[in-house]
């Protein structure tokens, strides 16, 4: 019986380039925590909605307060050694475009060229208003200065640079876009907006050219991510799932392999 790394090598090779989608689980050993448990389940509160943000002033002071404890961790993570091996695999042709739901950019500090980054990127950030762009460790340190008291306190990190805080948030001052006083929201896709069409457009294109899907971290249990998985699935493309735990396409799974992600993929 082959082991569960020689399953993957074989299907790698026997389908090469293979389009792969990444979801928390590959990052989790980068200190980020992941949103569900092994059956598909929250382990916390699920994160903001994107109606909620914008239009529930307080809501967004309670983000903003969380995020001064969250957010660090997401911007000093580093690739560990699954993002460095998929990096590794795109340069000899074995694997080809990384599609991720990801939000913390470390495909690319692993140095994976081809990447998709289907939910955005958490460390930039984007005037609501007039567009303009801006760095997230601006708008991080302008709280930091406004809001001390909030700074002090002790918190446990939580998925995408959330932090488990309860509190009155009344008081934090929120730091508005320098150009027009405009919300500022990180430049990611939250629960409730949809995933540009290009970018969705662009993920379908690449898993069409290449020779099946391997998934990689992610329970499937958003639609942004399980799309893909059916897509391979009509089109009649092998699917092969590296993850802990069950996911919403294991019945249509060529493979299912439920390991560690850096003992199989390493």
């Amino acid at each position: 019986m082959l082991s569960n790394k020689q399953q993957l090598q074989d299907f790698l090779h026997q389908n090469q380039p293979v389009t792969v989608l990444t979801g928390a689980g590959i990052s989790t050993a980068s200190g980020i925590p992941d949103y569900r448990d092994h059956n598909g389940n929250w382990k916390s509160s699920p994160p903001i909605q994107h109606r909620d943000f914008m239009t529930n002033e307080l809501l967004r002071k309670r983000y903003w307060a969380r995020a001064l404890h969250g957010w660090p961790v997401l911007f000093h993570a580093q690739p560990n050694a699954s993002h460095r091996a998929l990096a590794k695999m795109q340069q000899t042709g074995l694997i080809g475009t990384i599609i991720t739901q990801n939000v913390d950019g470390l495909h690319q500090k692993a140095g994976a060229t081809d990447v998709i980054n289907l939910h955005g990127y958490a460390n930039d950030m984007v005037c609501m208003s007039c567009g303009a762009q801006s760095p997230r460790l601006d708008m991080h340190e302008r709280c930091l200065a406004l809001n001390p008291e909030f700074a002090d306190m002790d918190a446990t990190a939580l998925p995408d640079g959330d932090a488990d805080i309860e509190t009155d948030f009344s008081k934090f001052q929120i730091a508005d876009c320098l150009d027009c006083g405009g919300i500022l929201k990180p430049d990611v896709v939250y629960f409730g907006d949809t995933v540009p069409k290009t970018r969705v457009a662009a993920a379908k294109q690449a898993l069409t050219d290449s020779g099946g899907l391997l998934v990689i971290g992610s329970s499937l249990m958003v639609f942004s991510g399980y799309r893909f998985a059916r897509q391979a699935n009509e089109c009649h493309q092998p699917l092969a799932i590296l993850t802990r735990g069950k996911t919403r396409a294991d019945d249509i799974a060529t493979i299912k392999i439920d390991d560690d992600i850096e003992r199989v993929l390493v």
